[in-house]
């Protein structure tokens, strides 16, 4: 199998936080690492960025573009997507999924790509 064949699929379930004032719905996620991480969040679509974002914000809130990162507790972590038409999207992990998963990118042969965040 070449590099560009060989990628890392994750799903995981995750929490959209909202002002409502009723419990934070769980929605399925896909988590993709193809050189670059990439979020695909039902009704918001999928969010590309470093995967070195991802890495700094398990331990310190980071923000790169429309993505903030930041670690809530010790099994938690928040991941706000800002949209310039719709605001933001708020999506709370558990840490370990997003652990696992960034443990099974340095695994993967990925393409080099460009880095940066796109939408």
């Amino acid at each position: 199998m070449s590099a560009v064949e060989q990628y890392v699929e994750q799903y995981a379930r995750a929490r959209v936080v909202t002002d409502s004032p009723e419990a934070p719905r769980a929605v399925p996620v896909i988590l993709r690492y193809d050189g670059r991480i990439h979020v695909t969040l039902p009704d918001s679509g999928e969010w590309i960025f470093p995967r070195d974002l991802l890495e700094r914000g398990l331990r310190a809130p980071v923000t790169a573009g429309d993505v903030r990162i930041w670690p809530c507790g010790r099994v938690q972590v928040v991941i706000e997507f800002h949209e310039h038409a719709n605001g933001a999207t708020v999506v709370q992990f558990d840490a370990k999924a997003l652990i696992r998963f960034l443990r099974r990118t340095y695994t993967a042969v990925a393409p080099v790509t460009p880095q940066g965040i796109t939408r």
